[in-house]
């Protein structure tokens, strides 16, 4: 019995980049046990997946062991490291199977970062590298043939569709169209200044879109400075409900962050703007109706998630990006 452990623990983005390894997984091996192992804040985003046979969370404060212990219960055959950290390097020690992982560039991303040195061997997305670790599988890129997948309960599209109503952003039949804004970032160079996130707003709502920020608790103050441009849904959807609520909009702005793939999760064209990071570490919209911005300058890439302030004061890369330019973008991917 053909047995498979899929164990990616986080983030948002990275997550979803592995739908397509597992999507090509099920298709050939379609009477295979596929589990993904992954956080429990994380197992929103795989649930509903229809071609994971289970999903099983670490719980928080779960000790390595213990997850050891109930997934050797399962007798996996195979064992695919998708995370390459030292948790899942406890797992292949603790778990007796096939293992098998992917390579992360570490090299080429600290020679493009600190010497801006391209050891690149080509761009290969992420979604793509993670079948580095299904070689055995007989599973390949080629067979990566669509964007990631992000499957909603119908629970958080009723709910999302319920908040929406309330606020009448509800899609009707002849109703302005519904776009989202996705102000927030972990690290603050990745962030567009609120300013241009304010312009931009004000150019969508002329156009006839109705606006609704998305984002965590920690964006409800970015929210806030859109004022009454935009609705405000920061901190109060859960992952699902978040992409219940993309899958109903005509468009997505955002930086580069996990909201940017959940749009392309559930079919949303996005306009996304890359600062810091760079196409060349693999997080670009995948295989998705999506326009990236960026500017070329010299100094990208500064970092790999980004930092708390731009190393050369200036933040070029994103201030230089402008609310016209943005708004053309939406223009153009949408028409």
């Amino acid at each position: 019995m053909l047995r498979v452990l899929l164990v990616r623990f986080s983030s948002i983005g990275d997550i979803l980049l592995t739908t397509p390894l597992v999507r090509a997984l099920r298709r050939r091996h379609p009477d295979a046990e596929l589990i993904y192992v992954t956080k429990r804040a994380m197992v929103p985003l795989v649930a509903d997946n229809p071609h994971l046979t289970q999903v099983i969370a670490l719980e928080p404060e779960e000790p390595i062991a213990q997850l050891a212990r109930r997934l050797r219960a399962l007798q996996p055959s195979h064992g695919l490291d998708l995370h390459g950290s030292l948790r899942s390097a406890a797992l292949r020690l603790l778990v007796r199977c096939r293992w098998s992982g992917y390579a992360k560039r570490k090299l080429a991303r600290t020679a493009l970062v600190a010497a801006k040195l391209d050891l690149y061997r080509g761009r290969v997305p992420v979604a793509e590298r993670y079948f580095e670790a299904a070689r055995r599988l007989d599973v390949h890129p080629a067979d990566a043939a669509d964007a990631p997948q992000f499957f909603i309960g119908a629970a958080a599209r009723e709910r999302a569709g319920r908040w929406l109503a309330e606020r009448g952003l509800e899609l009707e039949e002849g109703s302005a169209p519904l776009a989202a804004l996705a102000p927030g970032a972990a690290h603050a160079t990745k962030r567009w200044p609120i300013a241009h996130w304010q312009a931009l707003a004000e150019r969508l709502r002329a156009a006839g879109y109705r606006l609704v920020v998305l984002g965590g608790p920690e964006d409800r103050g970015a929210a806030r400075q859109l004022g009454p441009l935009a609705e405000s849904a920061a901190g109060e959807f859960t992952l699902q409900e978040t992409g219940a609520c993309l899958a109903r909009a005509k468009v997505l702005v955002s930086g580069d962050t996990g909201v940017m793939h959940m749009a392309t999760g559930v079919g949303t064209p996005v306009v996304a703007l890359f600062g810091p990071t760079v196409q060349a570490f693999g997080f670009f919209p995948y295989r998705a109706r999506a326009t990236v911005l960026e500017q070329n300058l010299s100094c990208r890439p500064c970092s790999t998630m980004g930092t708390a302030r731009c190393p050369l004061g200036h933040h070029r890369c994103l201030v230089d990006l402008l609310p016209d330019q943005v708004a053309a973008a939406v223009e153009r991917l949408v028409a």
